[in-house]
């Protein structure tokens, strides 16, 4: 029989949208979650967490009742749900994008609606009402705020006057004509978890590893690690030619007048440095992925 004093935190997950890139996170991050078929609780390697599925759009008001321990959502939907909870982490990551996402008002382009106090009386469609209509009332407008099932953008051309909805890269808003005139809010995914389990002290450390954990996968899904031998004379003109976290490492080779330099930087960059480094003299050059970074 199992340890039934053993501690543990009860942790929701996201189902769709976030699903995907939150489970290969954990993953990166040194958690593999396993779901199990038409069940809403799936294993996860890790004895002291209890995982449970939800979606993102509920997942606050869980939280805040202590039902949950801590969850993975979206600060949007924290802010739909007004819910009360302490935030262990922003994590800068969506379902696409290493970025936020934003929730724009949008209107058809050939729409005369110009700013929000163009839609006066008209209908807005959207699945983050609370925050639309607070938003409507600091603007001092007075419209109708429909909640929308899904498929919101098609909406705006024939069902109501403008929409409200999340965008990571705006080809959504542009494939379906549609044009921005404000951004209500952005967001990003947090770790979230409730005021009595942030108090205990072994919860919160165990969730503020998790959250360190977590920001080290983030940061080395857009780094690589570059290690190469370079010529002791070069050393100087090669350094200078890398962008480094801190300074690069560099460590002396048994064949003299040789040392081995080891660097990360943003991947995006290798393909420009490998050929220049390789014109300035170093050899042996191997690009190799991460799994985290921790700053």
């Amino acid at each position: 029989m199992g340890d039934k004093t053993a501690k543990s935190v009860r942790l929701g997950l996201p189902v769709g949208s976030l699903e995907t890139s939150t489970f290969e996170l954990l993953e990166r991050a040194g958690w593999i979650v396993h779901k199990r078929e038409r069940s809403y609780y799936p294993s996860i390697n890790d004895p002291e967490i209890n995982a449970i599925l939800l979606r993102p759009q509920e997942m606050s008001r869980y939280v805040e009742a202590g039902i949950l321990d801590a969850g993975l959502t979206g600060k949007d939907w924290v802010a739909e749900n007004e819910s009360d909870v302490v935030v262990i982490a922003d994590l800068i990551y969506s379902k696409q994008l290493l970025a936020p996402v934003r929730w724009v008002l949008a209107v058809p382009e050939d729409s005369p609606v110009k700013n929000v106090q163009d839609l006066q009386g008209k209908r807005i469609a959207t699945e983050l009402v609370g925050v639309v209509k607070r938003y409507l009332e600091k603007n001092g407008v007075d419209a109708k705020v429909e909640f929308s099932w899904g498929a919101t953008e098609v909406k705006a051309n024939e069902f109501v006057d403008a929409i409200v909805d999340v965008t990571e890269t705006g080809s959504s808003i542009r494939a379906n004509k549609l044009r921005v005139i404000d951004t209500i809010m952005s967001s990003n995914t947090q770790l979230i978890a409730s005021k009595k389990a942030a108090a205990d002290s072994w919860k919160r450390n165990k969730l503020e590893t998790l959250a360190l954990m977590l920001k080290g996968a983030i940061m080395a899904r857009e780094k690589v690690g570059l290690k190469m031998n370079v010529p002791e004379l070069k050393v100087d003109e090669i350094s200078n030619k890398l962008p480094a976290l801190r300074r690069p490492t560099i460590s002396h080779l048994a064949e003299p007048g040789w040392v081995a330099i080891e660097v990360i930087i943003d991947e995006n960059e290798a393909r420009h440095i490998i050929p220049e480094l390789k014109r300035l003299g170093a050899e042996g050059i191997i690009e190799y992925p991460l799994n985290k970074v921790i700053p």
